[in-house]
């Protein structure tokens, strides 16, 4: 079995117009909302055997929040370029590649492609999730390279502004 959770960056900033969309950074919601998420992950004792994470600014942040929360070393988050507002089929793509020996995967991305993948494979009509919003997923394979729907259930939609609201 694996497991994956679909994770949006928190909420950014949009103060500073100079900065480019990849640059924005957490606003203060953002840095409250990451470790408060994290830590509702840490009570359900999930435990990543990997982290990957768009490499813009403000996803990278929450990622690196989760990290810290999830006692994930910082050294191993990969950073994956193509996850930079990826559409379903890139992020399907990257799932698909991952090495199999990583059973618990956080995946964090951007919308609308990760409400877009995570409807797609969960079967779910989920609408939209919210910045820092959280989507897990069991599938029942032991090879990312099955990512499917067929093979997947989901098993919690939370997101900072709502109590969990779909449980195992």
């Amino acid at each position: 079995m694996k497991a994956i959770y679909l994770i949006r960056h928190a909420k950014s900033s949009w103060t500073d117009d100079r900065l480019t969309d990849f640059e924005r950074p957490l606003n203060e919601r953002g840095k409250k909302d990451a470790p408060r998420m994290a830590k509702r992950l840490k009570e359900k004792e999930i435990h990543p055997d990997l982290m990957i994470t768009s490499p813009a600014k403000r996803a990278s942040k929450t990622c690196r929040e989760f990290s810290k929360i999830l006692n994930f070393p910082k050294t191993s988050i990969q950073s994956e370029k193509q996850l930079y507002h990826a559409n379903p089929e890139i992020i399907l793509e990257t799932i698909r590649n991952i090495k199999d020996k990583f059973d618990v995967i956080l995946l964090f991305g951007h919308n609308p492609g990760l409400t877009e993948f995570a409807e797609w494979l969960t079967g779910e009509t989920l609408n939209n999730i919210p910045t820092c919003g959280i989507v897990g997923v069991k599938l029942k394979t032991n090879s990312w390279k099955k990512t499917d729907p067929s093979l997947a259930r989901m098993l919690f939609f939370d997101f900072p502004k709502r109590n969990l609201i779909k449980g195992e």
